[in-house]
């Protein structure tokens, strides 16, 4: 199916829904809505250690791409529509409709607006529906007992957890990566490459078979503490090289499943030892196994938030959210320090692909013209002569403007004159300036935002545009090199700063006040 179908059904999929958001337009072949679920479900039903929600965020995604190809509709929209059937299709697995709206924002839609999350939100509403009608209610991984509010001492112990989790989120990643190189290296053809995956997981799976399959009965075993903590070691091990393996082949299958059972897994034998070490702690095995499991998300795939609200709603265990709080933004700073890209997004930046890792407002959107346009532009009369400008300028060292504005006879903007055209050696310094000012028809208003003004001129074909106040009359230019100061000065904001407080200041009034007081009491 890969070789003859798409090659884009390989992998577990969500980096390939990324890729055609950021490079084709949102634009998805419509062979994958069948062709992913078909591959998917051949190597997940054969024993593929993978987990079913990567194909089906796939095909969700590649359906809603399909929709969006087939209506007349703009690029924004068809991503918008990829992202719903993406996670329409998680919270059709999980009932997890929250944790998928946050599953859109930060690894395919990479903003927040009205406009995208309302109709994404509608979509996860309606897996999450779908999910209630197949399925029994309650939560998808039920752990059998209630788990408590932790206290100061249990919630630093899981606060470790995190630190672990979090290297280990890393070495995981750098590891599926590099068995994936070294099948790139195999010289023989890539379509081989699942045959020996799957040879390798069949001989894993022979000597430990909770590594086959989807494994979500292994989750839920874990979080519940019920298996001895060697069964749960060898599951930890032989999961992840199951996994690895058979991911760095090129098989079609998710990630989610098996970095939930690894990280749960780990976190459940972090949580064991910690009983051993700290046994009046409150410690409980359970919740450090959740810790665990949401951390190793939240480091591999950097999606912080929706790990969080994940591990909620999938177990119901409201008390572990401070826990899962405190571990899994630990793990995300680590995995942000020690790893360039993740799980999701080192297979397309080696493409050469960027992918967003702020969701910063536009800063075009923040600021009007009126707070970038140099605040006393160079204003002439229409009978002013070039080299009367010539002098002025001259006179004006500090003048650094492109453009001179021009009035007519009545005061009213006649045009711009461009600073070149003064530079030309055979020009008349007796000409008027009049004569060689370009009319201004398009302008933007003093309370215009910067993207209208932008907009305006890219639309225009214009490097430069007047600037209209009040009543009409001229108050500047707006230059692309106040748009560029603007950006300067945004990028300044976050790079740079100093005190607004004096501390020093404030600590000599203190203490002078106090002389003072001191003084006056032995006056006394």
């Amino acid at each position: 199916m890969a070789l003859y179908g798409s090659k884009a059904i390989r992998g577990h999929g969500i980096p390939e829904a990324m890729e055609q958001i950021l490079t084709n337009n949102s634009k998805i072949k419509p062979t994958i809505t069948y062709l992913k679920p078909i591959s998917s479900a051949i190597a997940i039903g054969t024993g593929g250690p993978f987990g079913a929600e990567g194909p089906i965020i796939a095909t969700g995604g590649a359906l809603g791409s399909t929709v969006g190809q087939l209506l007349k509709i703009s690029h924004y929209e068809r991503k918008v529509l990829l992202a719903a059937g993406a996670t329409a299709g998680m919270s059709a697995i999980f009932s997890s409709p929250v944790a998928g709206i946050f599953l859109a924002i930060e690894l395919l839609l990479f903003e927040f607006s009205a406009g995208s999350i309302i109709p994404v939100a509608l979509a996860c509403i309606t897996g999450a529906a779908g999910h209630h009608f197949l399925f029994e209610p309650g939560p998808v991984f039920a752990i059998t007992e209630h788990l408590a509010s932790p206290g100061n001492g249990a919630l630093f112990v899981y606060s470790i957890c995190g630190v672990l989790i979090g290297l280990i989120s890393v070495g995981v990643t750098k590891i599926v990566y590099l068995i994936e190189d070294a099948f790139e290296k195999l010289p023989i053809h890539w379509m081989w490459w699942p045959a020996i995956g799957g040879l390798f997981v069949g001989i894993i799976g022979y000597f430990n078979p909770r590594t086959l399959g989807v494994g979500y009965n292994n989750i839920t075993d874990v979080l519940s503490a019920s298996m001895p903590l060697q069964v749960v070691v060898m599951l930890c091990l032989m999961k992840f090289a199951s996994w690895a393996v058979a991911l760095g082949s090129g098989t079609s299958g998710g990630t989610l499943a098996p970095l939930l059972t690894i990280g749960g897994a780990t976190g459940a034998i972090m949580g064991v030892i910690a009983q051993k070490l700290f046994p009046d702690a409150g410690i409980s095995v359970s919740m450090a196994a959740l810790v665990g499991m949401s951390a190793m998300f939240a480091g591999a795939s950097r999606a912080l938030l929706t790990s969080i609200i994940f591990a909620l709603e999938t177990t119901g265990q409201v008390n572990a959210l401070v826990p899962l709080l405190a571990a899994c933004t630990i793990a995300y700073f680590i995995s942000i320090y020690l790893m360039e890209n993740t799980i999701m997004t080192e297979k397309i930046a080696r493409r050469g692909v960027r992918t967003p890792v702020s969701y910063k407002p536009d800063i075009l959107d923040q600021l009007t013209v009126q707070q970038v346009i140099d605040k006393n532009p160079l204003i002439l009369e229409f009978d002013t002569t070039v080299a009367d400008a010539k002098k002025w300028i001259n006179e004006h060292a500090g003048f650094k403007a492109k453009h001179l504005i021009v009035l007519d006879e009545t005061g009213y903007f006649k045009g711009l004159v461009p600073m070149s055209v003064l530079n030309q050696k055979d020009i008349n310094e007796t000409d008027r300036l009049s004569m060689f000012a370009v009319p201004g028809d398009d302008f933007v208003r003093m309370d215009d935002g910067l993207k209208t003004a932008v907009l305006k001129m890219a639309n225009d074909k214009k490097d430069v545009l007047p600037v209209l106040g009040k009543d009409n009359y001229i108050c500047g230019v707006l230059e692309y090199a106040n748009l560029l100061r603007a950006y300067k000065l945004e990028a300044a904001n976050h790079t740079s700063g100093r005190p607004v407080i004096s501390l020093k200041l404030r600590s000599l009034k203190l203490l002078v006040r106090g002389q003072r007081i001191i003084q006056t009491s032995k006056d006394r």
